[in-house]
């Protein structure tokens, strides 16, 4: 009947409602843990919605509640695209450049990490022209080319706003701390988490099984200096030395045979004469 199918929806929505609420604990608790909510002393006057408090060093503090209800609604404008693909996600800042392929390993959309091609989103005769729906960026102020060129193309974009980001031509600015590699990698996780709980491939009671971790960005030298290390504990140890037949197989009972053949400790010294003169010179 048609009230037992009511009352069923209702008790969905309010199951789902209780985890969303325990899922934006967690979020916000883990956000703390990566310093999401540092932001700069400088403050966008545009941004001012977005700032808690300011602490007695000058640093504004970010809102995190006001960063996953944005998290939570740039997830739905992604969803809404049908083909992945006509999402492009841009960051020029090294640090979110792994978050940004592992984004779009995740969701399927197009990543351009590294530095923008000028002309990527206005000008046809280049072979890498590209007609999204949606852009993302990591930083406006460094990605400013991206959201220029998008802006010319009517693309709505998604940026990740610290307290002193520019938000001209920003559609959905989600405040956050965007300079630190925990923070930008919590952040991009997060959004590809809902993403796939929306699209119903991953259901919202189930916890996803890939790591924050794996959203870090990692130092070049660093990755190097870890496999170089492990090369050293792989390297098979050295045959261990044993006290017997040391010393080239020598037997330590014989001792009779001094440095010099057959020398003896009881032979008087060489017979020098102490009173003559030195070398036979006169002083």
């Amino acid at each position: 009947p048609f009230w037992l199918k009511a009352l069923d929806f209702r008790l969905k929505v309010a199951q789902d409602s209780e985890n969303m609420a325990a899922t934006k604990e967690e979020d916000v608790q883990m956000m703390l843990v990566c310093k999401t909510h540092l932001g700069t002393r400088n403050v966008d006057y545009r941004m001012k919605r977005y700032i808690f408090r300011r602490t007695v060093e000058g640093i504004h503090i970010i809102h995190l509640g006001k960063t996953w209800e944005k998290l939570m609604v740039a997830a739905r404008m992604i969803v809404a695209i049908e083909n992945a693909q006509d999402i492009i996600v841009a960051s020029q800042r090294p640090y979110g450049s792994r978050a940004v392929l592992k984004f779009s390993q995740y969701t399927g959309a197009n990543p351009l990490a590294g530095r923008w091609t000028p002309g990527t989103l206005t000008n046809q005769i280049t072979q890498k022209y590209l007609e999204p729906r949606l852009l993302i960026v990591t930083d406006p102020r460094t990605d400013s080319q991206a959201i220029k060129e998008a802006s010319y193309a009517s693309i709505p974009v998604i940026a990740l706003c610290d307290t002193d980001s520019p938000l001209e031509n920003v559609d959905v600015a989600i405040p956050a701390n965007n300079k630190g590699k925990e923070s930008i990698a919590l952040l991009y996780w997060m959004l590809a988490r809902e993403v796939l709980y929306l699209r119903g491939t991953l259901p919202r009671t189930q916890p996803w099984d890939v790591m924050v971790d794996s959203f870090f960005w990692r130092d070049p030298e660093e990755i190097m200096q870890q496999e170089e290390a492990q090369q050293d504990w792989a390297q098979p140890a050295a045959a261990p030395t044993t006290w017997e037949g040391a010393g080239g197989g020598g037997n330590w009972d014989d001792i009779t045979q001094a440095a010099q053949g057959d020398a003896s400790w009881d032979a008087p010294a060489a017979a020098d004469d102490w009173s003559a003169p030195a070398g036979g010179s006169s002083w």
